[in-house]
């Protein structure tokens, strides 16, 4: 579905966009029952298998792609319900339904000793994914979390729970996907985000499917990240300095679960593989070519 917000000088360019499908071109995937994953991957070597958050898709990780893509081989989904990736089949989803997802595909891919990363919603995927299929875990070199959310399933957060529902549900019925775009795109980057970095990410929003989006509404509300934690792989928890919306104080008690500090990236807001890509895949690299040690 094509969708047309703001101006034209708020989104990124065509040859952007060409360049965007030239150095990070998307493929596809069928798993069992005829769902399909579509995802984008370029570069060689060491994989890196990295997970979008809520309000974005594969294509938000072409800066990090392109920072990592002459020392790894860089594959960013498109989560189920997103982009071409057919959605999970309940219509009240929760993180095992995407975990089993992420584990199928991986075996499809066949991969090995490899970097997890996920941003955002996607670090709740990823951590329900290495909880919930040891084999999977097993496959897992490192894992980097990225502005992690924490979701809001935990015992005693209901009522804020239902308001995070509650809104989310009530901005997407009053603005549609393209108001969504225009009005959340500001809170995802920090206030010195250059005009291309906001454009990128507007144009993630400005791409989401209404359905998928509700069906990652019911992940988000319903998920519980520090009941997964800590995990059997060594962890990497990042957030930017300037996120107010997965806030470093909160970040900061995903690392401490983790047994980690917590590292800040100077400068960005939530939306930091957009903002400051070389910081991230800086990150990433490392835990690639680490030696893996299991706790």
């Amino acid at each position: 579905m094509s969708v047309m917000i703001g101006t034209t000088d708020s989104m990124p360019s065509a040859a952007e966009l060409e360049r965007l499908d030239a150095d990070f071109p998307t493929r596809y995937m069928v798993l069992g029952a005829g769902t399909r994953i579509a995802f984008r991957e370029c570069g060689s070597g060491p994989l890196v298998l990295c997970l979008h958050g809520i309000g974005s898709n594969a294509g938000s990780w072409v800066h990090v792609a392109r920072e990592l893509r002459h020392r790894a081989r860089v594959l960013a989904w498109d989560m189920p319900g997103y982009g071409e990736s057919s959605p999970v089949v309940p219509s009240m989803p929760d993180a095992s339904h995407y975990a089993t997802r992420l584990s199928e595909l991986a075996s499809r891919l066949g991969a090995r000793d490899f970097v997890l990363t996920g941003h955002s919603l996607g670090a709740i995927v990823a951590a329900a994914a290495v909880r919930r299929f040891p084999q999977f875990a097993q496959q897992v070199r490192a894992l980097v979390f990225v502005s992690p959310a924490r979701g809001y399933g935990a015992a005693g957060k209901e009522a804020v729970r239902q308001k995070v529902y509650r809104d989310r549900l009530d901005s997407l019925k009053q603005l549609g996907i393209g108001g969504l775009a225009d009005t959340r795109s500001m809170r995802l980057v920090s206030e010195g985000a250059s005009a291309a970095h906001l454009a990128w990410v507007r144009l993630a929003l400005a791409q989401l499917d209404e359905a998928g989006y509700r069906q990652a509404i019911e992940l988000l509300c319903g998920a519980d990240l520090l009941s997964d934690l800590p995990l059997p792989v060594p962890v990497r928890v990042l957030c930017g300095e300037r996120d107010v919306v997965t806030e470093p104080a909160a970040c900061g008690e995903v690392a401490i679960r983790c047994g980690m500090p917590l590292e800040l990236i100077v400068g960005a807001g939530h939306a930091s593989p957009v903002e400051r890509p070389q910081a991230v895949a800086a990150a990433i690299s490392q835990m690639a070519g680490s030696e893996p040690q299991r706790p």
